[in-house]
């Protein structure tokens, strides 16, 4: 049976994670105050991952861990792989959109952009919803059909897509498809399924307006925005979406964190939900 994710502590640019079975450390570039726990703890961690200046890394390895191992955090079991990145398939501050998922999708439409390994998609099945998941990286489809094995109490109400985000909701707008609630969390750059160019500046305002055209008419419309992107704050991130949602629309906006072991919260991003009547 999968153990619970626990951050453990964080300081030094750096946290330290219990994943299932396995403590971890990794960087956490904005934890600037020092670790609360000894350094005893910190040293009975299984595997660290050192981050090169490429952006990529290597785990060095403490102890035994496997390639792939289970996990259980914000309602779901998820499928743990240690990547050259430092992921590990999964963002953990994303566990309160996770439950508005559980608690608010029941009977949509949803459609869930850069939905990474699915566990936001689980969610919105969980809830009662028809989802649409779309990721750029068909390893990523995959990584998504393996959690939903794992949780055989959702429903399999997915629809698994591997393509560009612009493209396919271009797409959706000429085939007339609509929705009650879209879920995005935009990468700062990224490429699509067949080499397309995604940056953020220039690539969100338009994806915003398109979304809202993607609204079923006369019935309520909510945006789940997740950004991790410097220079997208708050304010920037509230202004951007009410440029594309109108002044109208109820927007409720704060800092998205991992509560630790320690109680105190590690702060990962902006997080955005924009509800449209």
């Amino acid at each position: 049976m999968a153990k619970d994710y626990i951050l453990l502590d964080s300081g030094n640019l750096k946290k330290l994670e219990q994943v299932g079975k396995y403590r971890l450390i990794r960087p956490a570039l904005n934890a600037f105050w020092k670790p609360s726990l000894p350094p005893a703890e910190w040293k009975a961690a299984d595997a660290e991952f050192i981050r090169d200046s490429s952006g990529h890394g290597s785990w060095l390895r403490r102890d035994r861990i496997p390639d792939i191992w289970s996990a259980d955090w914000g309602g779901v079991t998820m499928q743990i792989k240690p990547t050259s990145f430092g992921h590990l398939g999964f963002f953990a501050e994303q566990f309160r959109n996770w439950q508005f998922f559980r608690e608010n999708c029941k009977n949509m439409d949803t459609l869930n952009l850069f939905a990474y390994s699915g566990l936001g998609s689980l969610s919105m099945a969980a809830g009662g919803a028809k989802v649409c998941h779309l990721d750029a990286a068909k390893g990523m489809i995959d990584w998504g059909k393996e959690n939903l094995a794992l949780n055989p109490d959702i429903p399999n109400a997915i629809r698994w897509i591997a393509d560009d985000v612009n493209k396919f909701v271009n797409r959706e707008l000429r085939r007339g498809n609509k929705y009650d609630l879209i879920a995005l969390d935009p990468p700062t750059f990224g490429r699509g399924s067949s080499g397309q160019l995604w940056k953020i500046e220039s690539d969100l305002p338009q994806l915003l307006k398109n979304c809202l055209e993607l609204r079923k008419p006369d019935r309520p419309f909510t945006i789940v925005l997740s950004c991790h992107s410097p220079g997208f704050s708050l304010l920037v991130l509230e202004r951007m979406v009410r440029e594309a949602a109108g002044d109208h629309a109820e927007v409720d906006a704060d800092e998205m964190y991992i509560p630790e072991s320690t109680g105190r919260k590690l702060p990962s991003g902006i997080g955005l939900r924009c509800f449209v009547k």
